[in-house]
Formats: structure tokens, C-alpha cells, sequence
């Protein structure tokens, strides 16, 4: 009779875990030691309305009517600065969600979001993206 090692098992499934979770995109920016300001460029969207109600990946709720972002290529939970470089109009927003891998975008808005951007009609954007600090009283 075949007998099964579960410390085999065990340890492979964690290692594969370990992995799975240590990899990052390729494009990934850490903000540790960072002297330079990071600005991004590239094309905004918003989410559909299917999101709302349904968990972010910080286990907040979407919210369309709230302001949050999701991107790829930022860490969670980063404060950005987001100015529509077709109308110059800006908002700050803070990452809370991220994309699907295959999304080429640098950024989805939520739909308030976008509407302050002045976007949604077109449905996407080009935009500028900047990590700012923390705006007071959030």
C-alpha cells in the first residue's frame, strides 16, 4: 500500500504559495528609498457598473459613487494624484483594487471618479498619474 508523506505535501504547498505570492508585475513600482517623485503616464478607464457592491483588493466594497482607484503597477493603498491631460482637471484617489493581469491600462477609476475627470462619455482617457502623500483629514 502507497503511503503518503503529508510533510511533502505540506512543504509544497507552501513553497508554491511563497511563489505565487512573491511575484510581482514587471513594471511594479516600489515606493521604499524613493528620491524621485513617480509619474506615470497612460490611458484611464472606469469600472462597470457589474463591480459595485463586490470586495476590492483591500476587502473594502465598490462603491461607484466613491472615489477609488485600481492599478498594476502601484502598491496598494497609495495616494495618486490623477490629472486628465485632455481637460487638466485632477483628482486624488487612493489605489484600492487592482486590474486584471491581461489590462494594459495604467489605471481604473471608479465612476465618480471618472465623471470629476470629466471622461464619461468617451470612457477612457489619457492621463498623468503622481504618488502624493496622504491628503489631511482622509
Amino acid at each position: 500500500m502507497y503511503k503518503i508523506n503529508y510533510f511533502n505535501h505540506a512543504f509544497f504547498i507552501i513553497l508554491f504559495s511563497a511563489l505565487s505570492f512573491s511575484t510581482w508585475p514587471d513594471n511594479f513600482i516600489s515606493l521604499e528609498n524613493r528620491k524621485k517623485p513617480i509619474v506615470k503616464y497612460g490611458i484611464a478607464s472606469y469600472y462597470a457598473h457589474k463591480f459595485n457592491g463586490r470586495k476590492t483588493s483591500t476587502g473594502v466594497l465598490y462603491d461607484s459613487k466613491r472615489m477609488s482607484a485600481a492599478c498594476n503597477v502601484l502598491p496598494l493603498r497609495t495616494w495618486v494624484k490623477v490629472t486628465n491631460l485632455k481637460n487638466k482637471k485632477w483628482i486624488i484617489v487612493q489605489i484600492n483594487d487592482r486590474l486584471h493581469y491581461r489590462n494594459k491600462r495604467l489605471i481604473d477609476l471608479s465612476r465618480a471618479a471618472a465623471q470629476q475627470l470629466g471622461y464619461i462619455k468617451s470612457g477612457i482617457t489619457k492621463v498623468k498619474v503622481e504618488v502624493v502623500k496622504k491628503p489631511s483629514g482622509k
